[in-house]
């Protein structure tokens, strides 16, 4: 009998855990010996190894412990991987020297898969003196554009993907410019961007007061907070960034508060780390130890938890041991604090499983009880491990007993700390697991509630066909295996319907007892009035939580699903979200207006001519055709494909402003150039952007990066006559959804966030 509780998770691990020679033919026969690999990798440190390589297989064993993805594909394969998910990197110096130095290293890391986060409030601004060169600072944002294009060949060298998270101080005097960067939609968009947000500030905006923004001790401007922060909630009311993360709320609750000073997060934000700080994850399935599920005496089996809370501790720290680094640096600082981020999975299942409804104060008391059983597991754990193998080699233990975390721990934990040290430093906090969710049944991701009771999915077949199949949430299909069509109760909520105050509130419980942060996406419907917005924010701030993010559907964010009150609540395909293509190319009239535009590249010796011509349909002008001329022979072949193609493109009609930023985004390894104060990546997306410019010209676009104004064909027929979302990178189907702060795929796992 398979352990797979649906077909989609067999199809999620033989895609993305199984282990497989090169030339696809499967080493891992069964799921089975993939927990066993991991179980056997992870117990090779032990004296014991055969013993704990039974108990790790255990904990694995229908899917009751999750590590994190990099461990599940990594561990045990004899492959050079890093089993870490994701990294901080080292503070950046405000040199040209230095700034580069730590782009080899981010490279080098994104090489092995590695997510990674940065801290740009060290680059002086944008206009800033730059002593002995008699020039003007370009500021910290030229320099992430610099990094997006870095991220994208990385990416398409077939590395796997890796997100990144840009953080910058607001009083950073180039806040404003960071704030609204990615308004212009072809930019920076391999990064994920949040402010740090002080106390002091928050303070300042609830005073309505003054806010100096500042760079080495000067003053550059003074700005009311309130404006500023408004002009955050605007943007990430248009479109979901920048998030918001409470920088010093973050620094006063670290245990590690004595000895290190945190300024990023990794790309989701669930793991504040000081410079070359790794993140280590796994998720404990809360759905699966529940037991008499929807009967009156339904109840997590908290001993159970507890057990499984310290194997998988145990299981952890030796892969601090077992992983490997993609730089020393980061080895070193792994070592020296030993943290791990433990978490869950399958909560909202769990709560509807005891008959709770996610976003009650009743869940959220029962979302605090388990989290604080869960803490005191781990923490009395990794007391064990310090017993017998030493406490992490920073641990001092007045300091960590002091610090902000540890202070609200219980007292017999305290003793136990104080007495034989500890070894992990920190130990909890609760990340994205869409992919490994649905590996493990479908089960609801993280912490967040159902998203969706049931949907269809389109399989690819081996012959070319797609075949659709249902998938259903793990707690809904134990209800219908139960009950049968009978009607689900009223206490079943999901990401559609609830209140962002329910979100708010199941956060904030959660939060009390992670010692690191919580990846979590707040839902707010499109229709919410931008004060309302706002004061999720607040609720956030005032509740004790670490940081916010929202996700409001509009037309620069793209449209998630919706729920229909019929057919069980389950949620339809919002209509509202497709690109709309004309089914016959335009033909081409005898003449056409256009306008030709001269293209300088530096260090060329001749120049690029770019003509554009327009086709006129009903009064206004659509791009229909493109002719680069150059008398430089060596791109003569690679101009006309190029035109060719974008010509093909723009002739089927319907929004074509895709390939600006598809030409912008291309980045070209022997370097780019500095054109107008600005790094452009390649010649290609300098020719993006005069393409760019002749669309806004021509009022086809709205402005810079912000896509298709009006379409004059959007009444005409579209290919296959159905309406379309998004488009998933990997597997083609539209079938993208927002989940933990990431566009993830239904149908085949895919997560911007790796």
């Amino acid at each position: 009998m398979s352990r797979f509780a649906a077909p989609i998770a067999e199809q999620i691990w033989d895609m993305k855990y199984r282990l497989k020679n090169a030339d696809g033919s499967a080493v891992d026969k069964a799921v089975e010996d993939s927990w066993r690999r991991i179980a056997r990798a992870l117990a090779e440190v032990e004296q014991d190894s055969k013993g704990w390589e039974e108990k790790f297989y255990a904990a694995l064993e229908d899917f009751k412990f999750l590590p994190a993805g990099r461990i599940a594909a990594g561990a045990g394969t004899g492959r050079a991987v890093t089993l870490f998910n994701c990294f901080v990197m080292g503070t950046v110096p405000d040199s040209m020297g230095g700034i580069f130095d730590n782009l080899k290293e981010a490279a080098l890391t994104m090489q092995q898969g590695g997510g990674i986060g940065y801290d740009f409030s060290t680059i002086r601004p944008r206009g800033a003196d730059v002593k002995g060169v008699a020039a003007d600072a370009s500021g910290p944002l030229s320099f992430m554009d610099v990094w997006d294009a870095m991220c994208r060949t990385i990416m398409s060298a077939g590395s796997r993907r890796g997100a990144m998270m840009a953080t910058m101080r607001c009083d950073h005097p180039d806040i404003e410019h960071f704030i609204t960067a990615k308004s212009d939609a072809a930019r920076l968009r391999m990064f994920n961007l949040s402010v740090l947000v002080t106390d002091d500030f928050m303070e300042a905006v609830k005073a309505d007061g003054p806010w100096e923004l500042k760079f080495d001790g000067k003053v550059y401007h003074t700005v009311n907070a309130r404006d500023l922060w408004n002009q955050i909630m605007q943007s990430t009311y248009s479109q979901a960034e920048p998030g918001v993360i409470f920088i010093d709320r973050i620094n006063a609750m670290n245990n590690l508060n004595y000895c290190e000073d945190i300024a990023s997060t990794n790309p989701c934000g669930e793991q504040p780390l000081p410079p070359y700080g790794a993140c280590l994850l796994g998720s404990i399935n809360l759905a699966r130890l529940v037991a008499n599920p929807f009967e009156a005496e339904a109840d997590l089996d908290e001993e159970q938890l507890s057990e499984l809370v310290a194997t998988a501790v145990r299981m952890m720290d030796n892969v601090v041991d077992a992983s490997r680094f993609p730089l020393e640096a980061q080895a070193r600082e792994a070592a020296a604090k030993r943290r791990i981020g433990l978490g869950v999975t399958g909560l909202a299942d769990a709560l509807l499983m005891t008959g709770l409804e996610y976003g009650s104060e009743e869940a959220a008391r029962q979302t605090e009880s388990w989290m604080k059983r869960i803490a005191r597991a781990a923490y009395l754990a990794s007391v064990d491990l310090a017993r017998e193998k030493g406490a992490f080699p920073l641990f001092d233990a007045d300091k960590y007993l002091a610090s902000g975390n540890m202070m609200q721990m219980d007292d017999d934990v305290r003793a136990e700390i104080a007495e034989h040290g500890i070894r992990n430093a920190l130990l909890t906090s609760i990340a994205p697991t869409g992919t490994i969710s649905l590996y493990a049944g479908n089960v609801s991701s993280g912490i967040e509630p159902v998203f969706a009771y049931s949907y269809k999915r389109k399989v690819l077949q081996k012959d070319g066909s797609r075949t659709e199949e249902e998938v259903v949430d793990y707690a809904v299909q134990m209800w219908r295996d139960k009950f049968g069509d009978k009607e689900l109760p009223s206490y079943f909520v999901n990401a559609q319907t609830l209140a962002p105050a329910a979100h708010v509130r199941m956060q904030a419980a959660a939060q009390k007892w992670i010692d690191s942060s919580i990846s979590k996406t707040i839902n707010c419907p499109e229709d919410i009035n931008f004060d309302d917005f706002k004061e999720v924010y607040m609720q956030a701030w005032d509740s004790g939580c670490k940081g916010c993010t929202t996700y409001r559907p509009n037309d620069v964010t793209g449209s998630v699903l919706s729920v229909s009150e019929e057919s069980e609540k389950t949620p339809e395909a919002d209509e509202g979200a497709d690109v709309v293509y004309i089914s016959e190319p335009l033909d081409r009239p005898q003449s056409l207006e256009g306008h030709t535009y001269k293209l300088k590249w530096p260090d060329s010796e001749h120049a690029i001519y770019l003509t554009v011509n327009d086709l006129i349909v009903s009064g206004q002008r659509r791009p229909f055709e493109v002719f680069i001329n150059s008398k430089n022979m060596e791109h003569y072949a690679w101009t006309v494909a190029l035109t060719r193609m974008i010509s093909a493109v723009f002739r089927r009609g319907g929004d074509v402003s895709f390939v600006v930023e598809e030409l912008k985004a291309v980045f070209d390894p022997r370097g780019g150039a500095w054109m107008q104060g600005k790094y452009v990546p390649s010649i290609l997306a300098a020719i993006g952007g005069v393409i760019e410019t002749h669309l806004i010209s021509t009022g086809f676009i709205a402005g810079e990066g912000m896509g298709l104004k009006s379409d004059p064909q959007a009444d005409v027929v579209q290919i296959g006559g159905t309406p379309r979302g998004k488009a998933c990178p990997s597997c083609g189907q539209f079938d993208l959804q927002m989940v933990e702060g990431c566009m993830t795929c239904r149908s085949c796992g895919h997560s911007k966030c790796g």
